[in-house]
């Protein structure tokens, strides 16, 4: 699988989202060092790669947390145990990998 985080300049949550990917992908059994980085930075860029927002979560160049909002260059929100964040949780983004290392 081909893993890549994509994020928008001056991302607050970017250095973190790294972090978690990698700390993810550990336990799941892949390789952290991996991970694409990507920096979007036009809204033609986010339209034709399906952005939704920073950060996002791919492999195999499928966002890990599929979305119908519009591709934008914005910051991107994951629902949590009862609240909206940043990040999504280590478990979620886990629980993203092994459904789509499944399907």
């Amino acid at each position: 699988m081909e893993f890549e985080l994509l994020t928008i300049r001056d991302c607050p949550h970017g250095s973190a989202a790294r972090k978690l990917f990698s700390r993810a992908m550990e336990f799941e059994g892949h390789e952290p060092a991996f991970i694409a980085v990507r920096e979007i930075m036009t809204d033609e860029e986010a339209e034709a790669c399906g952005f939704h927002g920073s950060p996002t979560f791919m492999a195999d160049g499928i966002d890990l947390f599929p979305s119908t909002a519009d591709p934008a260059m914005t910051c991107r929100v994951y629902r949590t145990a009862g609240s909206l964040s940043g990040l999504p949780s280590l478990e979620s983004l886990r629980h993203a990998i092994q459904a789509r290392r499944a399907g």
